[in-house]
C-alpha cells in the first residue's frame, strides 16, 4: 500500500475540471506527455487518481483481452 508523500488542495471547476500542481504533475511524469490521462477509481469514498495511457486495441493481445473479460465477469 502507498502513503501520501504530496498533499495539494485543488478547486473542482462547475464543469468537474482540476488542475494538479506543476510539482504533481512532474512526480507523475505528466508533464512530459503529448496528451496525459489520469485513471481515476473510486475508493472508500475518496478518489484515486494515477498515470494512464491509451493503446490501439489491436495491438493489445487476444489472451491478455479475454482475461480482462473473464476478470470482469467475476466482479
Amino acid at each position: 500500500m502507498q502513503h501520501c508523500r504530496m498533499t495539494a488542495t485543488v478547486p473542482l471547476s462547475k464543469r468537474g475540471s482540476l488542475t494538479l500542481p506543476p510539482q504533481m504533475r512532474r512526480k507523475l511524469g505528466l508533464d512530459k506527455l503529448r496528451h496525459p490521462m489520469l485513471l481515476v477509481e473510486e475508493r472508500d469514498g475518496g478518489l484515486f487518481l494515477q498515470p494512464a495511457m491509451t493503446l490501439p486495441v489491436r495491438d493489445i493481445p487476444k489472451k491478455k483481452i479475454l482475461q480482462w473479460i473473464a476478470q470482469a465477469k467475476r466482479i
